[in-house]
């Protein structure tokens, strides 16, 4: 046993030597630091969240700038054993300077490679102070006076305490120490959901307080997302901020907001942003830099290289990169990227599951008769028609009536209320759809016309419901059918179900739509999404780029442009310019080419056509964030094999652990998919049997096959009456809800347990609590006794 615990530690003899250095225990010594959410695991209806990572302690020179971490241990550990541990924290949190103590002296650890030294041992009067760390910084970052002004500008506080998460604070330090040594290009990536818009305020604030850059402009590409970040992250700017609107330009104003379609796209509003002098911003910033970014002659190019003497931030999830065209080539590299399985595994995403199904046309075509009309008289033009021709040039009712009968099974079995986005072909397949959804459910319907709505761009009853459907405390629209314009910025917190029948090839379009769910809205209740897949968009999880760092693909060579040529995706239609003018798209509001119809020569339209599902798959991501490919069983074999290499071990495991729940968390952290497999294998079989069975081919118990085995052997009998009714008890609850419910204290205050009396009433009944835990340990061991 130690003598000192890792917390004496910390109090007696790390705490102090760093004050003694001149660390500010207030404002400069941060201790038990957790600075990730911990992964979320969903257990049906239920969840849980996996351990957070924890800094022991982390040291600012001022808020929000890290210089080092370190790691304690108790005084049984050497004074490096922390090491290996606060270096991998340290690279995830940005940090130069390591260290690891045990009380007795510090292990240093030098990440800058600007000393003549990697690591080294010192004592603990020899801690270094916070102008030591500063200089050593300063000097491996080459930082002058001037630029140090800057960089040590205090964030934004609102009072509260509450700080940016640790990857908003990387994005926006580096934003920061590029722009004060004269970067004026830069590129931000980060997932859909990790809060974008308040990085971008904080980089503005910092920038515009140290007066670095005095007028700012901020470019979106929706009048909803201007509007949200006037209101919410940008409101502290108070009267110094407009939004150009109504063709108006106030020159008396600091920070301005506008759409980019709004001060260039649109006839009405052409050239309005020339009506500033070119040098009249010093800092622009353009939120969701993806969209129309590979084009030369884009909307936010424009103003770009109309303003080119100012420094540019992109801000995006999905870099816009194809073999001809790159936004990275505007901006540069990224300063830094956080990706969606970061986020994921982080525990600040929300992790999801794909349900593909097959329908039987989409995989065979379908041919018509010779001389077949469509149910409008029209002769259809005789070919094999297939899944990229589905819901444009060939409609087949029944298949759009398939779709909508799966989606409402799915609804039925889950939740009828969650928010549920459906991404459709064009505008017209996004209106059969609607109807069809409706014929579905039109209990709810009827009840409620808002339970299902199209909201495309040229709706404008459809468009009237986005801030509804978008906030987490209205309860309609439920169903949001749309084609391009839920795609992007538009913030759904609660959605969790995303259904995708249209032909996605664009992996910056498919990155933005997984983004409408990723989301993590605790006080609603959503923790987790579900993909329901019908034209095998989700293969592109496959690809490398779908969370890999962006990649440079555009290379120029001799003669060839410096700025990639205009170019358009297959299917990307986004970006190819098509316009939902004929419907009505509001360009003012930024909708211009979000729902997108092609001109077809013809469109035919059969009914009485067969269709059925011929496959359905449930799919999972695994620790890596990617889609487990191979049947759940033997995904779990595998991952069980590889830590218990035989049925015995794995008894001994878990016959030796005090508490079987925390079995069970190690098998959640590595990988296995406890919740899944227990719908697939049978809801009604535990862990331990789960486990015993799809791994080591052992015959499986149910609980209640357990719970009566214990009850016939009558073991109870050597209980008092009182004690052997909570005994009893306990053996129930194990039955209806498993083993890890039973195994704390806590649940002998809930129900039946209250009616035995209070928690130290019922111990009593065993005579103390020693005693009751070891009642409860030879409970367990019953219950896991082969009959």
């Amino acid at each position: 046993m130690p003598k000192y615990s890792e917390r004496d530690i910390c109090t007696k003899f790390i705490t102090p030597a760093l004050i003694k250095a001149g660390w500010d225990i207030h404002k400069q010594i941060r201790e038990e630091v957790t600075f990730t959410a911990g992964r979320i695991i969903v257990k049906g209806k239920m969840h849980t969240r996996r351990k957070a990572k924890r800094a022991d302690y982390i040291l600012y020179y001022k808020s929000n700038l890290p210089l080092a971490i370190i790691e304690a241990k108790d005084d049984t550990h050497s004074v490096g054993d922390g090491m290996q541990q606060a270096l991998q924290y340290a690279d995830i949190l940005d940090i130069p300077f390591v260290f690891s103590s045990n009380g007795k002296a510090f292990l240093e650890h030098d990440r800058t490679g600007m000393s003549d030294y990697v690591e080294r041992e010192i004592g603990l009067d020899e801690f270094p102070s916070p102008e030591q760390l500063w200089e050593r910084y300063k000097q491996w970052k080459g930082i002058t006076e001037e630029q140090e002004r800057i960089i040590t500008q205090d964030y934004f506080s609102d009072g509260s305490g509450k700080t940016p998460r640790y990857y908003q604070r990387i994005a926006i330090n580096r934003a920061v120490e590029a722009i004060a040594k004269g970067q004026n290009r830069l590129l931000l990536v980060l997932a859909t959901g990790t809060g974008k818009t308040l990085i971008a305020f904080q980089l503005i604030w910092r920038l515009w307080k140290s007066r670095t850059k005095k007028r700012i402009l901020f470019l979106a590409d929706r009048n909803i997302l201007v509007d949200q970040t006037m209101a919410n992250d940008f409101k502290h700017f108070g009267d110094k901020m407009t939004k150009i609107r109504n063709r108006k330009v106030d020159k008396s104003y600091e920070i301005y907001l506008a759409l980019y379609q709004g001060v260039s796209g649109a006839e009405e509003w052409k050239n309005i942003y020339k009506e500033f002098s070119p040098d009249f911003f010093d800092l622009i910033i353009v939120d969701e830099c993806h969209r129309g970014s590979a084009k030369e002659d884009s909307a936010w190019r424009e103003i770009l290289e109309y303003f080119s003497s100012a420094t540019q931030v992109g801000l995006t999830a999905t870099p816009k990169e194809t073999k001809d065209v790159s936004n990275i080539h505007y901006f540069g590299e990224p300063i830094y990227t956080y990706s969606l399985k970061q986020g994921i595994n982080d525990g600040f995403l929300a992790p999801y599951r794909v349900i593909r199904y097959t329908i039987d046309k989409d995989v065979e075509g379908w041919r018509p008769e010779e001389g077949q009309r469509d149910k409008y008289g029209q002769i259809i033009e005789d070919r094999i028609y297939n899944v990229k021709d589905f819901d444009r040039t060939l409609i087949i009712d029944e298949r759009t009536a398939l779709v909508a009968k799966k989606i409402t099974e799915y609804l039925k079995k889950t939740d009828r209320f969650q928010k549920t986005i459906v991404f459709c072909v064009d505008i017209p397949h996004a209106e059969r759809m609607r109807q069809a959804l409706v014929n579905e459910n039109a209990d709810l319907a009827a009840q409620n016309p808002k339970y299902i709505v199209r909201i495309t761009g040229d709706n404008e009853e459809g468009k009237e419901e986005l801030d509804n459907f978008i906030d987490p405390a209205s309860t309609y629209p439920v169903i949001a059918v749309t084609s391009k314009l839920l795609t992007t910025g538009v913030d759904v917190q609660t959605c969790k179900l995303i259904v995708l029948d249209a032909n996605i090839n664009s992996m910056t379009e498919f990155k933005q739509i997984i983004g409408r769910g990723t989301r993590v809205n605790e006080e609603y209740g959503k923790y987790s999404f579900t993909i329901i897949d019908f034209r095998n968009v989700t293969n592109l999880f496959a690809d490398p780029a779908f969370d890999g760092e962006p990649v440079q693909i555009y290379e120029p060579k001799e003669g060839d442009p410096s700025i990639p040529p205009e170019v358009v995706e297959e299917d990307d239609e986004e970006e190819a310019g098509f316009s939902d003018d004929l419907y009505g798209g509001d360009k003012e509001d930024g909708y211009e080419g979000d729902d997108v119809i092609r001109e077809r020569s013809r469109t035919y339209y059969v009914d009485n056509v067969k269709v059925k599902v011929i496959n359905e798959r449930v799919q999972y991501i695994n620790e890596e964030g990617k889609l487990i490919t191979e049947s759940l069983k033997d995904y779990t074999k595998k991952r069980v094999n590889q830590n218990y290499a035989s049925l015995d071990e794995f008894l001994q495991k878990w016959n030796a652990a005090e508490r079987k729940d925390a079995i069970i968390e190690e098998l959640l952290e590595q990988g296995v998919l406890l919740d899944e497999l227990q719908q697939e294998v049978g809801k009604y079989f535990d862990p331990f049997d789960l486990i015993c069975h799809v791994a080591f081919d052992m015959k499986p118990l149910t609980r209640r096959e357990r719970a009566m085995n214990v009850k016939k052997r009558n073991y109870f009998t050597k209980y008092g009456e009182k004690a052997r009714a909570v005994l009893e008890a306990l053996l129930d609850k194990y039955a209806d809800e498993g083993i890890e419910n039973i195994e704390s204290m806590e649940v002998l205050k809930l129900h039946p347990f209250d009616q035995y009396g209070s928690l130290i009433e019922i111990v009593k009944f065993f005579g103390g609590k020693q005693k009751y835990l070891e009642a409860l340990k030879e409970l367990k061991q019953q219950i896991y006794t082969s009959a």
